[in-house]
Order: C-alpha cells, then structure tokens, then sequence
C-alpha cells in the first residue's frame, strides 16, 4: 500500500521522512495476527544495503513490478518507470534509479547518492519452518520468532541460555507505518516487544533487514532487527 514521501534536510543529511499515525489498543484471539506488508521482502529473493551520501543507509528488495525501499524513517513501494538505462522506480516525486552498484535517489529536497554494499537472501519458511516473523541481535545473542497459526513468541536470550515461548497480545499495529507492539499475554513473564518498518543493519556484520526491533524483558532491552517471512 503505497505512503505519502516527506524528505526533510537536517543538518547535512537527507533525511526519508514518513508521517506518523496512531492506532488503539488491540487483542488478538487463539490466531496469530496479520503483520504489516512493509515488514516484508514481498516474494523478493533478496535485501540490499545502499550507503549513500549524503551520510545514511537504506535498504531495497526489487520484484518484477516494484521496488521496496527502507529507510531509517519509513518504508515505501515504488512503481518500475521506463528509462534508456538502468531500472528507475518512482512514487510520485520520489525515484530510486539504479545502474549497476550505483543508485540515485531523488526527491523534491535533495538528491543522494548511493552505492551498494551488501546483498543478504530473504529468509524463507524453509529456513524458519511455523515462523512468521524472525528478530535477531548481539552482545548479549538473542532471538525472538513470531509463530504464523497462534499468537505466541519464543524467546532464545543471551547467546541460548534462556529460552522460553510466551503467548503475546497486540497493543499496536499500525500498517501505515508498519509498526507493531506485542505485550506478554502473561502477567508472571512481562515483556513488550516493538517492531518498526526502518532499514536496519546487523551491529556484526552489517547485513539489511526490513525492519528495527527492541525487546524488552526482565528488566533488560534488546535491540537488532528482522524480516517477516511468507509462507
């Protein structure tokens, strides 16, 4: 579902600006819920990492017929446009064209200029079999999947040393923005679990994700990322 694209300079840095909304508390029943499409590659078979000046990372998955791009404020769905060379997207004032490892992307405030850095493989079902979601994170290694029939989670923290699967409410989900918020379903074992559609990168080895996640539990936070993972 294509989103308005607001780029705003701040300082040196252009900044992909998306518009914040709000939603209200919800449950959910013995189904896990449906997660926002902007948490996902969208069948793409891959994310790149584009470093780009002036200085920011973003993150793209290309499909046949549009281009996912994840920045550090938001996510959008760009249509292919015809050009000479290259391939270009574009949502309304806002292009992505690319040639070879290069890209330009262009806005009504500015201009950077990207070159790719890393390629990682979309995770699969395959690879994660009943996981609908998937979050990773270091110093301490932890990990959170999301289960794809029952809302629960199961927690792998500090490098395996605790794991534990929880039932989950949702508190927020935002599909706009893509941003979700995942309480326990258990007042003995308290957690929140927040999931945001922006470029993130691994802290070790600077692969993309889709999306930014911190896990809050015992007193401790968390933070890494994760994709969502189709069936």
């Amino acid at each position: 579902m294509p989103r308005s694209f607001v780029p705003a300079a701040l300082g040196m840095s252009l900044l992909l600006v998306g518009c914040a909304t709000t939603s209200a508390p919800i449950t959910t029943d013995d189904h896990a819920p449906l997660m926002p499409s902007t948490l996902f590659p969208g069948g793409a078979e891959a994310f790149t990492a584009w470093q780009c000046s002036p200085d920011q990372g973003l993150v793209t998955a290309a499909l046949e017929d549009e281009l996912r791009l994840w920045s550090a404020h938001g996510a959008w769905r760009l249509a292919p446009a015809v050009v000479a060379s290259g391939e270009r997207y574009e949502m309304g004032e806002l292009s992505f064209w690319q040639k070879e490892e290069g890209a330009i992307v262009e806005s009504p405030r500015g201009r950077l200029e990207c070159q790719a850095n890393m390629r990682r493989l979309a995770l699969t079902r395959e690879q994660r079999p009943g996981v609908m979601f998937y979050a990773r994170g270091n110093e301490p290694g932890w990990t959170a999947s999301l289960a794809h029939d029952r809302p629960t989670v199961h927690l792998s923290l500090d490098y395996g040393s605790r794991e534990q699967t929880l039932p989950y409410r949702v508190t927020q989900m935002d599909n706009e923005t893509g941003r979700v918020i995942l309480a326990s379903g258990r007042g003995d074992t308290p957690f929140e679990l927040r999931i945001e559609a922006r470029a993130c990168f691994d802290d070790m080895s600077g692969e993309p994700f889709p999306a930014r996640v911190t896990l809050n539990v015992d007193g401790e936070q968390y933070r890494g990322c994760g994709q969502g993972i189709a069936p």
